[in-house]
């Protein structure tokens, strides 16, 4: 049988979109498009066609009759070619490739061609401004980004966080001294203002629009001829996504720039860019069935109608992700939906089905079924609360009222109760593009009013978490062993590694650097794994545990994206040169055995991923017929659950699935355990006298209260320094005597 290669490919925008671009489109009329733009690349293979294949869900809509026909026909293909409309709904388009694959297998075609879109274009923006060694803002590119906005027509600045889109929108908006049309779009914004902002992109009235994730799927705008990410991507298929926001039209280049907000980000949009170019993905490694999320569907099943469970369990079996469920594991998440678990059995509210005469499990009453309709889902989120626009207490005619404000005003949007908590009467924050000031909590709602103050807080969300991927991760670390692709970086880059090769050592792809180094009267540990800051959070609190027992005295530590470094009062450098202080057995993979196990019992994460599979699984209701649990009571809740089942059902099915998610989201083990390995003798020390280039930013991520930055201008002038003797150009004795002076303060 022979073989079939897709040798090109081509898509439509997304025509469909309600405020799209090409929303009054036929879709015969884009298919025909398409076609055609297939036979102007293979000019030749248009008189080879012998048939097409079309997927296409729903083709009996407003096109009618066979799709397929009626596209090749409007393509220009001879009326001769037949045609085949498939159509599978969400499948169709894959089925239609799957068909054309087994016709060229078994003989009946030569050819098969599907279309392709234009290479995007996508740049760094090489900032003329200094460029900082550690920070997200971005703020030394702003004057540089309102440029770009105010050369094109519609431009999208994504940022990661709706914290960052906040600041960022602010900061815009005090410099638009041209008074450009730039808006605000964000997920906790109000509905009416995003869909006032996204009707107003698509009549082209914005200039600009400051956003997250939340335009960067499913809106087709043909307007939008720009795309700025402020920040490194952290991953090739988030940046590809959010490139194709721009000239979202057939056969024209997507453009995009990248802003990156320190040195070490530029490295990771180096790499990211470098992606886009090979059209690479990093597609995150399936994870397997969570328990949880099985007793959701084993609940929802018997709410649905009664069943069996060898039935049910054979169902769950096709289910790739639960393709490896144990039976054992399987009658265990039955048994805690039936009565709680062993622990629990003995309280009637955690017993939601039960067995009949024939054996086939329902719902003890339509109570559970009216639970599992309100609380179905398995995105967790914060509480959030409403945010309601009034007029201030202190506004004029109001002044010194103690009274109830007026509940009307303008709905901003929502925002997580956790944040709220931490503001007394009075305080300022951003939201909405706007400087609100706090003031009253009524139920679910927080009262606020306008106010102006350059010092306001920036909402935080638990939604802000973006990790390093795992395949950006590794190109960043071949780019690093690349001396000779230092050549492409911007010169500020180029030069910080270089001084850091020179002072120091640039990290290898399969090695570990661990550098140690005394500063004031504490002593330092930092290495770089460059695993991304959740698995580097994991590896600095089993460091610590390993460090305390070895006696070196350590009093925290930080992590970023690309290194963690360690402190305390004892001398590392000297207990590791006396043989006191072993790093292989300090880094070895048996680090995730007890060690992990102790820290997880004594950790809060692991309560705050109960809580959250409790509530998946359904054992905590969060909602109920006119009300909801507040926060406080579902940590009340959970808390008390929690610990006992720690005490007396260890092996609880609820604990088992806290302990898996804990492992391959919050903790990121995996990488850990493939990074401990990657590194297994080849761990190379580097002692110093003083901290290091590559150190300096993670060491910035510390408190500024219990650390002195580094002067900025000191790495500078050491850099000059460097590269001079690098070129053999000779320096004034006292030029080198300051920058040693300035370098070691």
């Amino acid at each position: 049988m022979r073989e079939a290669v897709i040798v090109d490919c081509l898509r439509t925008a997304v025509g469909k979109a309600p405020r799209g671009a090409l929303r009054n489109s036929r879709p015969d009329d884009l298919a025909a498009v398409v076609i055609r733009a297939l036979l102007d690349r293979y000019p030749a293979a248009k008189e080879d066609v012998e048939d097409v294949i079309l997927g296409c869900a729903m083709p009996e809509g407003e096109a009618g009759s066979n799709m397929a026909r009626q596209a090749a026909l409007r393509a220009g293909l001879p009326d001769s070619v037949p045609a085949m409309t498939v159509n599978r709904f969400c499948s169709s388009g894959l089925q239609a490739i799957a068909l054309a694959a087994e016709r060229i297998r078994a003989g009946a075609a030569d050819i098969v061609i599907a279309g392709g879109a234009a290479a995007p274009i996508v740049e760094m923006l090489d900032t003329r401004e200094r460029l900082p060694w550690a920070g997200h803002s971005a703020r030394h590119a702003l004057n540089e980004v309102y440029e770009l906005i105010k050369r094109n027509k519609t431009t999208l600045v994504f940022v990661n966080t709706r914290s960052q889109a906040e600041m960022l929108f602010q900061d815009l908006w005090r410099m638009n001294d041209d008074g450009l049309a730039i808006a605000l779009h964000h997920g906790s914004l109000d509905v009416a203002q995003r869909r006032k902002v996204e009707d107003a992109m698509a009549a082209g009235k914005l200039r600009g629009v400051v956003c997250t994730s939340s335009l960067d799927l499913g809106v087709d705008w043909g307007d939008v001829d720009l795309v700025i990410n402020i920040g490194a991507p952290k991953g090739a298929s988030r940046l590809m996504q959010r490139i194709g926001r721009s000239n979202h039209r057939i056969d024209e280049a997507s453009r995009a720039v990248l802003v990156p907000a320190n040195r070490f980000e530029v490295l990771e949009c180096a790499v990211a860019i470098d992606a886009v170019a090979e059209n690479a993905q990093d597609t995150p490694p399936l994870r397997v069935g969570a328990l949880d999320v099985l007793a959701q569907h084993v609940l929802g099943c018997a709410c649905g109608e009664p069943f069996l469970s060898d039935q049910l369990y054979e169902e769950v079996l096709t289910a790739a992700p639960y393709s490896g469920l144990s039976r054992t594991d399987f009658d265990d998440v039955v048994d805690f939906v039936a009565t709680g678990g062993y622990a629990l059995k003995t309280y009637e509210r955690f017993a939601r089905i039960k067995q009949d005469k024939t054996g086939r499990w329902r719902v003890t009453n339509p109570r559970v079924r009216q639970s599992y309709r309100l609380n179905v889902g398995t995105i967790v989120e914060d509480t959030m609360l409403k945010v309601r626009l009034v007029r201030s207490r202190g506004a004029k005619g109001n002044a010194g009222s103690t009274g109830a404000l007026g509940r009307g005003g303008r709905m901003l949007g929502e925002i997580e109760e956790y944040f709220i908590e931490g503001l007394v009467v009075g305080d300022t924050f951003v939201f909405g593009g706007e400087v609100v000031r706090y003031e009253q909590l009524l139920e679910d709602v927080v009262y606020v009013s306008r106010a102006n103050d350059k010092d306001a807080k920036v909402p935080s969300y638990m939604g802000g978490k973006f990790p390093l991927s795992t395949y950006l991760a590794e190109r960043v670390r071949k780019l690093l062993a690349d001396k000779r692709a230092w050549n492409a970086l911007p010169d500020q880059v180029r030069d910080w590694l270089s001084l850091q090769a020179h002072l120091s050592r640039v990290p290898g792809v399969r090695e570990l650097v661990v550098e140690t180094f005394p500063r004031a009267d504490k002593h330092y540990l930092v290495c770089y794994p460059f695993e991304g800051r959740l698995a580097h959070q994991t590896l600095g609190m089993l460091l610590t545990r390993r460090l305390e027992r070895a006696r070196t005295r350590p009093l925290g530590f930080v992590a970023n994206e690309y290194a963690l470094a360690v402190w305390g009062l004892g001398d590392v450098s000297s207990m590791i040169r006396e043989g006191r202080l072993d790093l292989n057995a300090l880094f070895d993979p048996d680090m995730l055995g007890d060690d992990l196990e102790a820290w997880l019992a004594e950790s809060a994460l692991m309560k705050r991923t109960f809580r959250t599979c409790a509530i998946i699984s359904g054992l905590i209701a969060r909602r109920f017929t006119g009300e909801e649990k507040t926060r406080r009571q579902v940590l009340f809740s959970t808390d008390l659950i929690y610990d006992v089942l720690r005490r007396h059902q260890p092996d609880h099915i609820l604990l088992r699935a806290t302990r898996a998610d804990a492992a391959g989201g919050l903790t990121d083990l995996g990488r850990i355990a493939g990074m401990l390995r990657r590194v297994k003798g080849r761990i190379v020390h580097m002692v110093l006298s003083r901290v290091s280039p590559l150190a300096v930013p993670v060491l910035l991520g510390r408190d500024p209260g219990t650390i002195v930055p580094v002067p900025y201008h000191a790495f500078d002038l050491q850099l000059n320094t460097a590269a001079a003797a690098a070129a053999d150009i000779p320096l004034p004795p006292e030029l080198v005597k300051t920058a040693a002076k300035v370098f070691d303060h």
